[in-house]
């Protein structure tokens, strides 16, 4: 790992590198064009009255290079949580240290608010991400199957489930 690499709490003025990540990540999971986030519900969704997500920026001499977006939830057999929602490096800066200093901030920032674990997913193909978990000695649970509604089909599951009630 660098010891260039500064991790730090991000601020609102993060808020175009982060969406720059975004956009990033998005074409790395080929999906280019599912990104509806902007800078003002970043903005309201990260550092309104009621933030839900929190940041972690890595920077090599000032330059932002990779964020950590996550937020606190809670498992009713656990407690206190963390999922981390997106770990994003800017491709030019991929294998020098900084998703190593991101995670470890990460579990610092768990550490130090007295989580009782820290979750995220990992897509099935991203083969270089999944060795790197199983190198540093995460545990890979392939029994959970992830279940999702957005756009169109959350209205569509709604309307589902108020007609079954």
């Amino acid at each position: 790992m660098s010891k260039d690499i500064r991790t730090r709490k991000g601020t609102a003025d993060d808020l175009p590198k982060v969406l720059d990540l975004i956009v990033e990540l998005a074409v790395f999971e080929k999906e280019p064009n599912a990104v509806e986030n902007n800078l003002e519900m970043l903005l309201e969704n990260g550092f309104g009255d009621q933030p839900v997500f929190h940041l972690i920026m890595a920077e090599i001499e000032g330059e932002t290079i990779g964020m950590a977006m996550y937020y606190y939830c809670h498992s009713s057999w656990k407690g206190k949580m963390i999922h981390l929602d997106d770990l994003v490096v800017f491709e030019k800066h991929r294998g020098k240290g900084v998703g190593t200093a991101l995670l470890k901030a990460l579990f610092d920032e768990g550490e130090a608010n007295h989580v009782k674990g820290i979750r995220w997913e990992v897509l099935d193909w991203n083969e270089p991400a999944i060795r790197f978990y199983k190198k540093i000695g995460m545990r890979l649970d392939e029994t959970w199957i992830g279940c999702k509604a957005f756009g169109s089909r959350l209205g569509d599951v709604h309307q589902t489930l108020k007609k079954s009630v």
